[in-house]
């Protein structure tokens, strides 16, 4: 099934790339998320348009994922959460939590890279992926109470 993108998607490609993929992910999906829309002819011409839009925003967005980055890179983010006598949490971080314990810039939460889950009280690194070429090391200070 041929595709057009109309969201980046991690492993299959930015907005505005037409893409092949099976059939049941397409059609169960990529499509009902809103994250793709069928290839036509006539789509070629939605193709240029969203590609010179993202090549507008990126241009334009690239200065200010800059300031962002330093923003968040410059001080720790610091949660609480339930845990133990030994600093074990009673259930782990997610992406969700440290979403909004970033209270310095709106950080949306697909864009947050965990490598592992976070179980242990303690500091961690967490990176956010701003744009394609710019991501951001965020030190996330989990600290447990009781």
């Amino acid at each position: 099934m041929k595709l057009i993108l109309t969201q980046e998607v991690t492993g299959l490609g930015d907005p505005g790339d037409v893409v092949e993929v099976k059939d049941g992910y397409g059609r169960n999906y990529l499509v009902p998320q809103g994250l793709a829309t069928s290839w036509t002819r006539g789509g070629e011409k939605q193709v240029t348009q969203i590609k010179r839009a993202r090549s507008k925003r990126e241009v334009r967005d690239r200065d200010h994922a800059l300031e962002i980055k330093a923003t968040l890179e410059s001080a720790p983010v610091v949660i609480s959460a339930r845990a133990g006598s030994e600093g074990r949490l009673f259930g782990s971080v997610t992406v969700t939590d440290i979403a909004e314990a970033i209270r310095v810039v709106d950080v949306d939460k697909r864009k947050i890279v965990l490598t592992a889950p976070i179980k242990v009280a303690g500091k961690h690194s967490v990176a956010i992926r701003l744009l394609p070429d710019v991501v951001a090391d965020v030190t996330l200070d989990v600290r447990g109470k009781k």
